[in-house]
């Protein structure tokens, strides 16, 4: 079992973390392992006050510290304190996590958004197919009364031409010309070339 590193105050035993630092820097484990329980609990301390969440708070907090394992030899102490670069180190790991966890989140909704809203192409042919359709019925109204039911039961109901004349008890030259006059108006109201 090893024993407690103290950080400050009269009752401090053993290397401070700057020490203990540089000794982590020229691949020291033991150092590091004296560094590790000095440090460990604030950097958990920080990381649970900036991401709420005890399990994600613990694996930051074992990123940084493999984090400072890693690159101990870039400390410089007359840059600040050992102290102050490793929980800088902490806040960033944690702050960066938070952002990723928003932008995850933001990813979702975006993809959520976007399956709940149709193609604007989708859109646009919904549009037209009804304004073609309203059209139509417009243009429909314009024929004769014969020229409409032929064309309503040729083209919309599927009929042949010799079952439109049954249908309709005329000889099949009187429906295939009331259909063709028919259709030619349709497509003049239309405004479709010829």
């Amino acid at each position: 079992m090893r024993e407690p590193v103290y950080i400050g105050g009269p009752a401090a035993r053993g290397p401070d973390p700057e020490e203990l630092l540089q000794m982590v820097a020229r691949g020291d484990q033991n150092a590091f392992g004296a560094l590790y329980d000095a440090v460990s609990g604030p950097v958990l301390g920080l990381t649970r006050s900036l991401l709420r969440n005890p399990a994600q708070a613990e694996e930051v907090t074992q990123e940084v510290l493999v984090e400072v394992w890693r690159s101990a030899a870039r400390f410089d102490p007359g840059r600040g304190s050992a102290m102050a670069w490793i929980m800088t180190v902490a806040h960033r790991r944690a702050v960066d996590r938070v952002r990723s966890a928003q932008a995850a989140s933001d990813r979702e909704e975006r993809a959520a958004l976007l399956s709940r809203t149709p193609a604007f192409d989708e859109v646009t042919e919904q549009v037209e197919a009804r304004l073609e359709r309203e059209q139509v019925r417009r243009c429909m109204r314009t024929l004769t009364e014969l020229q409409r039911q032929s064309v309503t039961l040729a083209y919309y109901r599927g009929r042949s031409y010799r079952e439109v004349a049954e249908l309709l008890s005329l000889p099949l030259g009187t429906v295939k010309t009331r259909l063709r006059d028919g259709l030619i108006r349709l497509r003049d109201c239309m405004g479709v070339g010829a």
